[in-house]
């Protein structure tokens, strides 16, 4: 199979890329990559209405931050191949000289009906309980009395002939699927009266001008399948191996939609998932390794991929499982691939006020030992940080006395502590990260002293530096801000507690 395989993406510019057709494109792309073919991305871009150059480049922007711009099509930037035009908008003359093609064979036919009518069809059907159907009315009228009411103005659209009997899907996810002809709604509108052409059209002839081999598709498409085939065997042409992947369920296994889910993508780039997780998650929801690996990088996912493994039933999106990963890729960064992909993040919550001033490269470096064993998401590593860069933290009194301690205890406690960390906090500190820490031994010893839990000092502590219950660990993050801001945070909060 090698060389031969040529599949392709086909986005609509209606909304940004959702996850669900950055799964179809990887799966097309796996594929592509495992059998030496060509990965092809199509823009369908025939709903003006709703279609625009702000959704198409979202979506551009994304595959090609996931890795997945195309071999040939649409990339940022232009067009990359020999078989384009590739957006559906630049090829409507090769759609009517197609359609004039089936229209001159007889397999095609001028259908005069207004909307009022087809409306009116649709209503008494709907009353009789009747599925949706077109009552191929307009078959009957003969070519010559066609081409005369359109020779003098009577708007018509273009209707190809569903021929009777069943059609056929040998489908390499789903195996065989037959599906009657009589089921398909009546003869399909491939041009409308205004002379645009629709999808189930568009699709055929693009993929027959661009020799596509194989059609990797969500399960949603199945019904659309046989019109294809159709379509396909009505142009002369091959037909391509179909492929419908499940759908990407919900925890409730509803399907995942825009209206109850996070479906796009930038939305998880936001929040810190990184391309190589979002990557091995994409690939494991609906495929198999048949094995127990789960941290796979793109290059074993390529050498891996097969449509034998895709499962027929709904894939569930398993947000905790996606984290985990995610926390795993972030662990088996560089430090200074780390580092950067940290950057825009810290930038961010500069420019919008969460932290006081901007971080410094040297300073993100530095709290990387500390926050990379602890972080699922590259945006939990500003939260978790964000005390060192602000003059001075916003303190909760009740947070500083612990639960079993009154306030009388929390100022005792840290009046106390204070000699004991103005010696053994420095300025410029090497962090002591897993070794012993002998401030962390010395406040252990006050504790026993004084009968209370170091559990408790130590959160007395934690709160009144940082502002926060939960911290990386406590005497590097002491160490990182320095003797100064430590000590003056600790009177800080001596002093309120004072009242």
């Amino acid at each position: 199979m090698s060389g031969t395989v040529r599949v392709r993406i086909a986005p609509s510019p209606t909304g940004p890329l959702h996850i669900g057709t950055a799964r179809t494109a990887l799966f097309n792309a796996l594929y592509a990559r495992r059998h030496g073919g060509t990965y092809i991305v199509r823009v369908e871009d025939t709903d003006t209405a709703r279609s625009t150059t702000a959704f198409e480049a979202d979506i551009l922007e994304g595959l090609r931050w996931l890795g997945l711009e195309g071999d040939e099509g649409v990339v940022v930037g232009g067009e990359r191949g020999t078989h384009g035009p590739y957006r559906q908008s630049a090829r409507t003359t090769r759609y009517a000289e197609v359609a004039r093609q089936l229209l001159d064979a007889g397999k095609a036919y001028h259908c005069f009906c207004t909307p009022e009518a087809l409306e009116a069809e649709r209503a008494a059907r709907e009353a009789a309980k009747l599925p949706p159907r077109y009552s191929n009315r307009c078959r009957s009228i003969a070519p010559g009395e066609a081409a005369t009411r359109r020779a003098a103005g009577e708007p018509a659209a273009l209707r190809f002939r569903i021929p009777e009997g069943p059609v056929v899907i040998d489908d390499l996810v789903r195996g065989r699927v037959e599906i009657d002809a009589a089921t398909l709604g009546g003869d399909l509108v491939i041009l409308r009266a205004d002379g645009s052409p629709l999808y189930h059209f568009t699709v055929v002839v693009d993929d027959v001008d661009m020799g596509i081999t194989h059609v990797i598709r969500g399960e949603d498409h199945l019904s659309n399948t046989p019109k294809h085939i159709l379509l396909f065997e009505a142009l002369g042409a091959p037909l391509p191996r179909f492929a419908h992947l499940p759908l990407i369920l919900n925890a409730d296994r509803t399907k995942m939609s825009k209206r109850k889910s996070q479906t796009a993508l930038a939305d998880y780039r936001a929040e810190g998932f990184i391309q190589e997780a979002l990557i091995n998650f994409l690939a494991l929801l609906g495929w198999s390794t048949g094995s127990e690996d789960e941290v796979l990088s793109v290059g074993e996912l390529e050498g891996r991929f097969d449509l034998d493994h895709v499962q027929r039933g709904g894939a569930v999106f398993d947000r905790a499982r996606l984290e985990w990963l995610n926390g795993q890729w972030i662990r088996r960064l560089e430090p200074a691939d780390l580092a950067a992909r940290l950057r825009p993040f810290y930038d961010a919550a500069a420019a919008d006020g969460r932290l006081g001033r901007p971080a410094g490269d040297g300073e993100i470096a530095a709290l990387l030992p500390l926050i990379r064993e602890r972080i699922q998401l590259l945006s939990a590593a500003v939260e978790l940080t964000d005390f060192l860069f602000v003059a001075a933290p916003a303190v909760d009194p009740a947070l500083l006395v612990p639960k079993r301690w009154d306030a009388a205890t929390a100022l005792a406690a840290l009046e106390a502590a204070r000699p004991i960390l103005e010696r053994g906090i420095g300025e410029g500190d090497p962090l002591l990260l897993e070794a012993e820490d002998p401030t962390e031994a010395a406040l252990r010893g006050l504790a026993e002293e004084r009968g209370w839990k170091a559990g408790d000092l130590f959160m007395a502590l934690r709160v009144a530096v940082t502002g926060r219950t939960a911290t990386p660990p406590l005497f590097d993050s002491m160490r990182l801000l320095g003797r100064a801001a430590t000590l003056a945070r600790l009177d800080a909060a001596a002093a309120r507690l004072r009242g």
